[in-house]
Protein backbone atom coordinates (compact mmCIF):
# COMPACT_ATOMS: atom_id res chain seq x y z
CA UNK A 1 0.00 0.00 0.00
CA UNK A 2 1.72 3.16 -1.18
CA UNK A 3 1.37 6.74 1.25
CA UNK A 4 -0.06 8.63 -2.00
CA UNK A 5 -2.61 7.53 -4.60
CA UNK A 6 -1.49 10.48 -6.81
CA UNK A 7 1.14 13.04 -7.20
CA UNK A 8 0.88 15.79 -9.78
CA UNK A 9 3.94 17.48 -11.08
CA UNK A 10 2.71 20.98 -12.74
CA UNK A 11 2.96 24.66 -12.91
CA UNK A 12 1.81 26.01 -9.36
CA UNK A 13 0.17 29.36 -10.27
CA UNK A 14 -2.21 31.65 -8.17
CA UNK A 15 -5.70 31.96 -10.43
CA UNK A 16 -6.73 35.59 -9.78
CA UNK A 17 -9.84 35.86 -11.41
CA UNK A 18 -11.52 39.19 -12.73
CA UNK A 19 -15.02 39.52 -13.62
CA UNK A 20 -15.65 42.66 -15.95
CA UNK A 21 -17.94 43.97 -18.50
CA UNK A 22 -18.58 44.26 -22.06
CA UNK A 23 -16.85 47.28 -22.56
CA UNK A 24 -13.95 47.20 -20.09
CA UNK A 25 -13.09 43.91 -22.08
CA UNK A 26 -13.51 45.88 -25.12
CA UNK A 27 -10.94 48.70 -24.37
CA UNK A 28 -8.28 45.71 -23.78
CA UNK A 29 -7.95 44.74 -27.39
CA UNK A 30 -7.58 40.99 -26.03
CA UNK A 31 -8.67 38.39 -28.18
CA UNK A 32 -11.45 36.78 -26.26
CA UNK A 33 -10.93 33.20 -25.06
CA UNK A 34 -7.43 33.04 -25.79
CA UNK A 35 -4.57 32.26 -23.50
CA UNK A 36 -1.08 34.27 -23.29
CA UNK A 37 2.05 34.16 -21.89
CA UNK A 38 2.82 37.60 -20.44
CA UNK A 39 5.86 39.01 -18.51
CA UNK A 40 6.20 39.88 -15.03
CA UNK A 41 5.78 43.62 -15.99
CA UNK A 42 2.63 43.07 -18.44
CA UNK A 43 0.66 40.88 -16.23
CA UNK A 44 1.34 43.89 -12.72
CA UNK A 45 -0.25 46.45 -15.15
CA UNK A 46 -3.30 44.38 -15.71
CA UNK A 47 -3.95 43.89 -12.28
CA UNK A 48 -3.20 47.24 -11.40
CA UNK A 49 -5.91 48.43 -13.93
CA UNK A 50 -8.63 46.52 -12.39
CA UNK A 51 -7.10 46.78 -8.66
CA UNK A 52 -10.99 48.26 -7.85
CA UNK A 53 -12.65 44.70 -9.07
CA UNK A 54 -10.98 43.37 -6.02
CA UNK A 55 -9.74 40.12 -7.47
CA UNK A 56 -10.47 36.52 -6.19
CA UNK A 57 -7.50 34.53 -5.53
CA UNK A 58 -7.26 30.58 -5.65
CA UNK A 59 -4.19 28.26 -5.81
CA UNK A 60 -4.26 26.87 -9.07
CA UNK A 61 -2.09 25.51 -12.05
CA UNK A 62 -3.79 22.57 -14.28
CA UNK A 63 -2.68 19.71 -12.63
CA UNK A 64 -3.09 21.47 -8.96
CA UNK A 65 -6.81 21.56 -9.91
CA UNK A 66 -6.77 17.95 -10.63
CA UNK A 67 -5.25 17.16 -7.21
CA UNK A 68 -7.07 19.38 -5.04
CA UNK A 69 -10.37 17.68 -6.27
CA UNK A 70 -8.67 14.65 -5.59
CA UNK A 71 -8.03 15.39 -2.16
CA UNK A 72 -11.51 17.02 -1.69
CA UNK A 73 -13.12 13.33 -2.96
CA UNK A 74 -10.79 11.96 0.30
CA UNK A 75 -7.92 11.10 -1.72
CA UNK A 76 -4.00 11.38 -0.78
CA UNK A 77 -2.13 13.63 -3.03
CA UNK A 78 1.24 15.22 -3.04
CA UNK A 79 1.82 17.92 -5.62
CA UNK A 80 5.42 18.88 -7.28
CA UNK A 81 5.69 22.71 -8.22
CA UNK A 82 7.62 26.08 -7.63
CA UNK A 83 6.27 28.98 -6.05
CA UNK A 84 8.23 32.17 -4.78
CA UNK A 85 8.48 33.59 -1.90
CA UNK A 86 6.23 36.50 -2.23
CA UNK A 87 2.55 37.24 -0.98
CA UNK A 88 1.32 34.86 -3.11
CA UNK A 89 3.75 31.83 -2.98
CA UNK A 90 2.92 31.91 0.97
CA UNK A 91 -0.92 32.37 -0.17
CA UNK A 92 -0.09 29.06 -1.83
CA UNK A 93 1.76 27.02 0.65
CA UNK A 94 -0.62 28.16 3.08
CA UNK A 95 -3.55 26.30 1.37
CA UNK A 96 -2.05 23.10 0.39
CA UNK A 97 -1.60 22.59 3.25
CA UNK A 98 -4.92 23.78 4.51
CA UNK A 99 -6.22 21.01 1.85
CA UNK A 100 -4.02 18.54 3.28
CA UNK A 101 -2.10 17.97 0.11
CA UNK A 102 1.93 16.80 0.47
CA UNK A 103 3.75 19.68 -1.16
CA UNK A 104 6.97 19.41 0.81
CA UNK A 105 8.84 22.74 0.26
CA UNK A 106 7.81 24.60 -2.92
CA UNK A 107 8.89 28.12 -2.15
CA UNK A 108 12.44 29.20 -3.90
CA UNK A 109 13.45 32.88 -2.30
CA UNK A 110 13.85 36.28 -4.41
CA UNK A 111 11.00 34.61 -7.16
CA UNK A 112 7.81 35.71 -8.02
CA UNK A 113 5.41 33.32 -7.54
CA UNK A 114 3.47 31.99 -11.49
CA UNK A 115 -0.11 33.87 -11.42
CA UNK A 116 -3.08 33.05 -13.99
CA UNK A 117 -5.07 36.74 -15.01
CA UNK A 118 -8.80 34.64 -15.99
CA UNK A 119 -10.62 37.70 -17.72
CA UNK A 120 -14.31 36.19 -16.65
CA UNK A 121 -16.90 38.09 -19.25
CA UNK A 122 -20.49 38.25 -18.75
CA UNK A 123 -20.94 35.20 -21.76
CA UNK A 124 -19.22 33.09 -19.01
CA UNK A 125 -16.13 32.89 -21.99
CA UNK A 126 -12.76 33.24 -20.08
CA UNK A 127 -9.42 34.86 -21.53
CA UNK A 128 -6.54 34.19 -19.48
CA UNK A 129 -3.14 35.84 -19.21
CA UNK A 130 -0.50 34.01 -17.45
CA UNK A 131 2.69 35.07 -16.27
CA UNK A 132 4.64 31.54 -15.55
CA UNK A 133 7.66 33.45 -13.23
CA UNK A 134 9.50 30.97 -11.35
CA UNK A 135 7.16 27.89 -11.80
CA UNK A 136 8.41 27.63 -15.34
CA UNK A 137 12.05 26.70 -13.35
CA UNK A 138 10.58 23.44 -12.31
CA UNK A 139 13.30 20.81 -13.61
CA UNK A 140 14.42 17.46 -12.88
CA UNK A 141 16.52 18.80 -9.48
CA UNK A 142 12.86 19.86 -8.20
CA UNK A 143 11.74 16.24 -8.81
CA UNK A 144 11.38 14.02 -5.29
CA UNK A 145 12.00 10.88 -5.57
CA UNK A 146 10.55 9.30 -2.38
CA UNK A 147 7.13 11.13 -3.22
CA UNK A 148 6.88 9.67 -7.03
CA UNK A 149 7.78 6.53 -5.51
CA UNK A 150 5.55 6.21 -2.76
CA UNK A 151 2.63 7.07 -5.37
CA UNK A 152 -0.04 4.84 -7.07
CA UNK A 153 -0.12 7.53 -10.13
CA UNK A 154 1.81 9.94 -11.29
CA UNK A 155 -0.33 12.93 -13.50
CA UNK A 156 2.09 15.33 -15.32
CA UNK A 157 0.48 18.45 -16.55
CA UNK A 158 0.84 19.07 -20.45
CA UNK A 159 2.01 22.95 -19.77
CA UNK A 160 5.28 21.84 -18.53
CA UNK A 161 6.24 20.05 -22.05
CA UNK A 162 6.25 23.92 -22.77
CA UNK A 163 10.13 24.64 -21.15
CA UNK A 164 12.13 22.56 -22.86
CA UNK A 165 15.28 23.41 -21.42
CA UNK A 166 13.90 23.07 -17.80
CA UNK A 167 9.81 21.85 -17.72
CA UNK A 168 11.11 18.89 -20.10
CA UNK A 169 13.95 17.69 -17.76
CA UNK A 170 11.75 17.33 -15.23
CA UNK A 171 9.05 15.57 -16.78
CA UNK A 172 11.75 13.01 -17.90
CA UNK A 173 13.35 12.44 -14.38
CA UNK A 174 9.87 12.33 -13.18
CA UNK A 175 8.94 9.16 -15.48
CA UNK A 176 11.70 7.82 -14.94
CA UNK A 177 11.45 7.22 -11.38
CA UNK A 178 7.73 6.18 -11.64
CA UNK A 179 9.05 3.68 -14.16
CA UNK A 180 11.46 2.20 -11.49
CA UNK A 181 9.52 1.82 -8.93
CA UNK A 182 5.88 1.02 -10.45
CA UNK A 183 4.17 4.38 -10.60
CA UNK A 184 1.36 4.82 -13.35
CA UNK A 185 2.07 7.49 -15.04
CA UNK A 186 -1.24 10.00 -16.19
CA UNK A 187 -0.73 12.89 -18.78
CA UNK A 188 -3.27 15.83 -19.71
CA UNK A 189 -2.32 17.47 -22.97
CA UNK A 190 -3.32 21.12 -21.30
CA UNK A 191 -3.92 22.66 -24.32
CA UNK A 192 -3.76 21.97 -28.49
CA UNK A 193 -0.40 23.73 -29.11
CA UNK A 194 1.99 21.30 -26.86
CA UNK A 195 1.60 17.95 -28.31
CA UNK A 196 1.96 19.98 -31.51
CA UNK A 197 4.88 22.63 -30.71
CA UNK A 198 6.70 20.03 -28.19
CA UNK A 199 5.88 16.91 -30.51
CA UNK A 200 8.85 15.10 -29.83
CA UNK A 201 9.09 15.19 -26.51
CA UNK A 202 5.53 14.88 -25.77
CA UNK A 203 5.38 11.63 -27.84
CA UNK A 204 8.45 10.15 -26.34
CA UNK A 205 6.60 10.89 -22.90
CA UNK A 206 3.11 8.91 -24.37
CA UNK A 207 5.18 6.13 -24.91
CA UNK A 208 5.83 4.85 -21.35
CA UNK A 209 2.05 6.76 -20.46
CA UNK A 210 -0.39 4.37 -19.03
CA UNK A 211 -3.45 6.88 -19.43
CA UNK A 212 -4.00 10.07 -21.43
CA UNK A 213 -6.74 13.21 -20.90
CA UNK A 214 -7.32 15.72 -23.41
CA UNK A 215 -10.14 17.00 -24.82
CA UNK A 216 -11.64 17.18 -28.52
CA UNK A 217 -9.19 20.09 -30.01
CA UNK A 218 -5.90 18.11 -28.29
CA UNK A 219 -7.01 14.91 -29.46
CA UNK A 220 -7.67 16.66 -32.75
CA UNK A 221 -4.63 17.59 -33.05
CA UNK A 222 -2.60 15.10 -31.73
CA UNK A 223 -4.34 12.38 -33.73
CA UNK A 224 -4.64 14.07 -36.66
CA UNK A 225 -8.15 13.77 -36.43
CA UNK A 226 -11.76 15.65 -37.27
CA UNK A 227 -13.99 14.80 -34.28
CA UNK A 228 -13.37 13.74 -30.76
CA UNK A 229 -14.85 10.31 -31.91
CA UNK A 230 -12.50 9.67 -34.84
CA UNK A 231 -9.92 11.10 -32.39
CA UNK A 232 -10.28 8.67 -30.04
CA UNK A 233 -10.72 5.54 -32.12
CA UNK A 234 -7.16 6.71 -33.68
CA UNK A 235 -5.38 6.62 -30.25
CA UNK A 236 -7.41 4.16 -27.96
CA UNK A 237 -4.60 1.62 -29.74
CA UNK A 238 -1.81 4.00 -29.04
CA UNK A 239 -2.12 4.42 -25.31
CA UNK A 240 -3.29 1.66 -22.33
CA UNK A 241 -6.21 3.97 -21.37
CA UNK A 242 -7.65 7.30 -22.43
CA UNK A 243 -10.12 9.74 -22.05
CA UNK A 244 -11.34 12.39 -24.79
CA UNK A 245 -13.77 15.13 -22.95
CA UNK A 246 -15.76 16.67 -25.47
CA UNK A 247 -17.85 19.39 -23.43
CA UNK A 248 -21.49 19.16 -24.03
CA UNK A 249 -20.99 16.15 -26.24
CA UNK A 250 -19.66 14.36 -23.10
CA UNK A 251 -16.67 12.03 -23.12
CA UNK A 252 -15.48 8.73 -24.64
CA UNK A 253 -13.24 6.65 -22.21
CA UNK A 254 -11.49 3.64 -22.26
CA UNK A 255 -9.95 1.77 -19.16
CA UNK A 256 -9.08 -1.55 -17.63
CA UNK A 257 -11.14 -3.40 -20.46
CA UNK A 258 -14.05 -0.93 -20.43
CA UNK A 259 -14.86 1.86 -23.03
CA UNK A 260 -17.77 3.56 -23.14
CA UNK A 261 -19.32 6.82 -24.05
CA UNK A 262 -20.28 8.55 -20.97
CA UNK A 263 -22.70 11.52 -21.46
CA UNK A 264 -22.39 15.20 -19.93
CA UNK A 265 -25.11 16.96 -17.41
CA UNK A 266 -26.52 19.83 -18.97
CA UNK A 267 -25.25 23.11 -17.66
CA UNK A 268 -25.77 26.91 -17.82
CA UNK A 269 -21.88 27.72 -17.87
CA UNK A 270 -20.47 30.80 -16.09
CA UNK A 271 -17.42 30.57 -16.55
CA UNK A 272 -15.55 27.19 -18.40
CA UNK A 273 -12.25 27.07 -16.29
CA UNK A 274 -11.55 23.96 -14.37
CA UNK A 275 -13.97 22.11 -16.28
CA UNK A 276 -10.92 19.40 -17.71
CA UNK A 277 -9.11 19.45 -14.67
CA UNK A 278 -12.16 18.59 -12.60
CA UNK A 279 -13.03 15.91 -14.95
CA UNK A 280 -9.50 14.22 -14.62
CA UNK A 281 -9.22 14.77 -10.69
CA UNK A 282 -12.05 12.77 -10.24
CA UNK A 283 -11.74 10.32 -12.56
CA UNK A 284 -8.63 9.49 -11.22
CA UNK A 285 -10.44 9.49 -7.55
CA UNK A 286 -12.62 6.71 -8.91
CA UNK A 287 -10.04 4.37 -10.57
CA UNK A 288 -7.83 4.45 -7.36
CA UNK A 289 -11.35 4.19 -5.24
CA UNK A 290 -12.27 0.83 -6.73
CA UNK A 291 -14.90 2.62 -9.14
CA UNK A 292 -16.14 0.96 -12.46
CA UNK A 293 -14.23 3.10 -14.99
CA UNK A 294 -17.52 4.22 -16.41
CA UNK A 295 -18.97 5.09 -12.65
CA UNK A 296 -16.02 7.27 -12.22
CA UNK A 297 -16.58 9.04 -15.61
CA UNK A 298 -20.02 9.80 -14.93
CA UNK A 299 -18.99 11.26 -11.34
CA UNK A 300 -16.70 13.29 -12.94
CA UNK A 301 -18.83 14.77 -15.59
CA UNK A 302 -21.22 15.38 -12.87
CA UNK A 303 -18.75 17.56 -10.80
CA UNK A 304 -17.34 19.17 -14.37
CA UNK A 305 -20.82 20.53 -14.61
CA UNK A 306 -20.90 21.88 -10.86
CA UNK A 307 -17.49 23.86 -11.93
CA UNK A 308 -18.40 25.10 -14.28
CA UNK A 309 -21.91 26.41 -13.42
CA UNK A 310 -20.19 29.22 -11.37
CA UNK A 311 -16.71 30.84 -11.39
CA UNK A 312 -13.60 29.61 -10.71
CA UNK A 313 -11.55 26.04 -11.20
CA UNK A 314 -12.87 24.55 -7.94
CA UNK A 315 -15.59 23.68 -5.78
CA UNK A 316 -15.19 24.91 -2.56
CA UNK A 317 -17.34 22.77 -0.96
CA UNK A 318 -19.53 20.14 -1.54
CA UNK A 319 -17.35 18.23 -3.70
CA UNK A 320 -17.61 14.52 -1.91
CA UNK A 321 -20.89 15.36 -1.51
CA UNK A 322 -21.87 15.73 -5.49
CA UNK A 323 -19.73 12.78 -6.39
CA UNK A 324 -21.41 10.35 -3.75
CA UNK A 325 -25.00 11.77 -5.30
CA UNK A 326 -23.78 10.58 -8.61
CA UNK A 327 -21.92 7.83 -7.86
CA UNK A 328 -23.66 6.65 -4.82
CA UNK A 329 -21.87 5.56 -1.37
CA UNK A 330 -19.21 3.90 -1.64
CA UNK A 331 -15.97 2.86 1.12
Amino acid sequence: MKEFQLCGLGNALVDIFLEISEAEFASLGFERGTMRLVDLAEQKTLLDRFQKHEPKLVSGGSIANSIIAFSQLGGQAAFIGCVGDDRYGLFYAGEFEELGIDIDNPIIVNESTGTCVSIVTPDAERTMRTCLAVASHLSARHIDEARIKNSEWLFIEGYVFANPDTGQTAVREAIRIARQHGTKVAVTCSEAFVPQVFADAFHDALQQTDLLFCNEAEACALAQAGTAEEAFNKLKGKIPSLVVTNGPYGAYIRHAAVEAHVPSFPSEPKDLTGAGDMFAGAFLYGITHGVSPEKAARGAAFLSHKVISQVGARLHHGTRQFWDECVGSHK
